[in-house]
């Protein structure tokens, strides 16, 4: 599609698509096919204590802009601890993983460049059946895994374990 052809995307807070993935609350804010390819985008709530197994895309890189909450990010060999106004990027081939410190919840806008991979929470979560956050549950590795081959991605290890307060 040519820039020409591009059509202006808006839509007000509820309207977008709200998945549960695997203890997360994601919203698909923007798709690859609205945007011309050039990126996705996903506004997520996450609950205290989560993280994603450690894990690495080869086609992405992210950004995390933090707007509530407190979140330490491992990528490669460095830490780095986020709260409020706090942005993270990820570039391509990274292992990486976050996990939610502290007593509440974090949420957090997450840009997927070049976009299609927020489909991924789409394939490997579910329809929201509600306001808030999905009943917790251990993740389904295999799932995951499954999931995540078909989006050039890989898990390689653990989710991390917050901070002891």
């Amino acid at each position: 599609m040519n820039d020409e052809a591009m059509a202006a995307r808006f839509s007000r807070g509820g309207e977008d698509e709200a998945i549960w993935f695997l203890t997360n609350r994601i919203t698909i804010k923007a798709r690859a096919e609205e945007t011309g390819g050039d990126f996705g985008m996903i506004e997520a709530v996450a609950p205290p204590g989560f993280s994603p197994p450690l894990h690495v895309q080869h086609g992405e890189a992210e950004s995390f802009l933090i707007l509530e909450g407190e979140v330490t990010f491992r990528v490669g060999d460095d830490t780095f601890r986020a709260g409020p106004g706090d942005f993270a990027f990820v570039p391509r081939h990274a292992p990486h993983s976050f996990v939610v410190e502290g007593t509440t919840p974090a949420r957090f806008l997450n840009v997927i460049t070049p976009g299609g991979f927020e489909q991924f929470f789409a394939d490997a979560g579910r329809p929201a059946e509600g306001s808030g956050l999905p009943p917790m549950s251990p993740p389904d590795i295999e799932l995951l895994a499954r999931v995540s081959a078909r989006y050039d991605s890989e898990i390689l290890g653990p989710p991390l374990t917050p901070a002891v307060s």
